[in-house]
């Protein structure tokens, strides 16, 4: 069992198994902050020829005093690995998604879907994209791509997948089955560029209180909630919950701005230091939309970069509360270098500090995969787990530091908590874990729980709704046709789980992000402990 809560598991498998018109959703961990592009520059499009270069950009520009002449002359990846977890080579295609990742836009035709026997079923139909245009539905089936048909061939995943994606201005052909109907009809789209919001739900969760999610920090991050901030102030917000968990970062840059809507004026945000990087300093300008008001951060192990510039700066300058647990503990700014043939070198340059000097990069000294394993092994000390870290906080023997208001906070490897809320594992185990990866819960709601309910009914029913007794039964038996071996002592411990997984993805079906997010946060004990938190 990975170390991870049953909610991220949950999350991370949905975007495992859904795509946004062609765009790759992956590649959440190489999205460190302090990205800049050098757009104008390249250099060397074969292998030879690049190892010499990046060595030479490592003797540069690298964060810390190194001796080039003991790296490796060998594999690229395994040159980098001995410098630090964070610098990496990224293949051509992987440059450019991770690009179209964090600007907030691709070129498709902006929906989601799901393989679902062997048919794209689609999932979501982004607003204004050239689909939505068109006149694609939620529910509606894609037959075929172009001359490829995809449904009734038992195709690979891999044989289907990113066959929509395509450059802006080039058409798709669809062969499509609207739901409901009983002949397809041919739909001929236009791709175009799409936007995506890095903000997965904003809503209001209590009369005075408003919640935000952020997936990523990409470009429009800072606008996008200055508009969400806007919108809850007018439905009467004068507290937020912000929540950042299981965001591994992104840009820099969005990071303080986003923190320019909530700290004070002339407060430094973060600095940025290296060996041939002079200190620079990040000042909050002041005149944020969200300035004043009552503020809790939610942030796990899985948020990182600027996740953590966020909340560290918050901690630091006593603006609002953190809760959850310690976060990853990722310290290093990366710059890219292109290279001509589309690749991509992102170098580690320099450390960020919060505003008391604190360094949130945890040790890499034990090499690349005892680093990659770093999560894993907190979970198995029981740091995750742990109704308290009076036993297990690994924080406690770091430098200490005092807040303006007195109060301690840690460096040392991620940012710890102000209130810290184990993860519940209740009902994990390997047959439920057997569910997941074999995306059986994902199918039944699909094929069978979606055409159930609509949208209006469980909008209408939010705080009331729950898995019925019958929808249960029949997801039994929906995985006894499936022919999956049963423990029925297991599914039995199991069954809250699944009950709420069937829930929150059929809320997510009809109603999008927000919708799984208002589902989701119902009963989940981070958000609860925020709420009483602002009181």
């Amino acid at each position: 069992m990975k170390p991870t809560t049953r909610q991220n598991l949950l999350i991370a498998l949905t975007y495992s198994v859904t795509l946004i018109g062609g765009m790759f959703l992956g590649y959440k961990f190489l999205k460190d902050q302090g990205f800049t592009f050098e757009r104008n520059v390249q250099f060397a499009d074969n292998n030879a020829e690049k190892v010499d270069q990046i060595i030479n950009l490592i003797n540069r520009n690298y964060v810390d005093e190194i001796n080039a002449d003991t790296l490796s002359r060998g594999e690229i990846d395994s040159l980098l690995h001995q410098l630090d977890p964070h610098s990496v080579y990224l293949p051509p295609a992987t440059a450019d998604e991770q690009m179209e990742l964090l600007d907030g836009s691709f070129d498709g035709i902006g929906i989601e879907y799901y393989v679902l026997k062997d048919t794209l079923l689609v999932t979501n139909v982004i607003k204004d994209g050239p689909a939505f245009a068109a006149g694609l539905k939620l529910g509606d089936k894609i037959l075929r791509i172009d001359s490829l048909f995809v449904s009734g061939k038992h195709l690979p995943r891999e044989k289907m997948i990113g066959r929509i994606k395509g450059r802006k201005g080039t058409s798709v052909q669809l062969l499509v089955l609207h739901s409901g109907n009983t002949l397809p009809v041919l739909m001929n789209i236009k791709r175009g560029r799409v936007n995506v919001s890095s903000i997965d739900a904003a809503y209001m969760i209590s009369p005075d209180a408003g919640y935000i999610r952020i997936s990523e920090f990409g470009a429009n991050t800072d606008k996008d909630f200055i508009s969400s901030v806007r919108t809850l102030k007018v439905q009467g917000m004068k507290k937020l919950i912000l929540d950042l968990r299981d965001n591994g970062g992104g840009y820099l840059t969005a990071a303080t701005g986003l923190a320019n809507q909530l700290l004070p004026e002339n407060k430094l945000i973060v600095y940025t230091q290296g060996k041939h990087e002079p200190r620079t300093d990040y000042i909050a300008t002041g005149g944020g939309e969200f300035e004043d008001g009552k503020l809790a951060i939610l942030i796990n192990e899985n948020s990182a970069s600027a996740s953590e510039i966020l909340a560290g700066a918050v901690q630091d300058l006593d603006r609002g509360v953190i809760i959850g647990r310690r976060s990853f503990g990722k310290g290093l700014v990366q710059e890219q270098f292109p290279f001509g043939d589309g690749s991509a070198l992102n170098l580690t340059i320099a450390r960020y500090y919060t505003p008391l000097g604190r360094s949130i990069q945890k040790s890499y000294k034990k090499g690349y995969t005892a680093y990659q394993n770093e999560i894993e092994d907190r979970f198995a000390d029981g740091e995750l787990t742990e109704k308290s870290l009076s036993t297990k906080d690994t924080l406690a023997k770091s430098t200490v530091f005092v807040t303006g208001m007195g109060k301690k906070v840690f460096g040392g490897g991620g940012i710890q908590p102000d209130i810290y809320v184990k993860m519940d594992t209740t009902g994990m185990n390997k047959f439920y874990n057997t569910l997941l990866s074999q995306k059986l819960i994902f199918d039944y709601v699909f094929d069978v729980l979606a055409n159930r309910y609509k949208a209006s009914y469980l909008e209408q029913n939010l705080l009331s709704f729950n898995i019925k007794e019958e929808d249960y039964k029949d997801f039994v038996r929906f995985i006894q046709h499936k022919k999956m071996a049963i423990d029925y002592k297991q599914l039995s411990a199991s069954k809250p789980m699944i009950c709420s997984d069937l829930k929150a993805l059929l809320f997510k079906y009809h109603l999008g992000e927000a919708g799984y997010y208002k589902a989701v946060n119902l009963n989940d004990s981070m958000v609860k402990q925020a709420l009483s938190a602002l009181q």
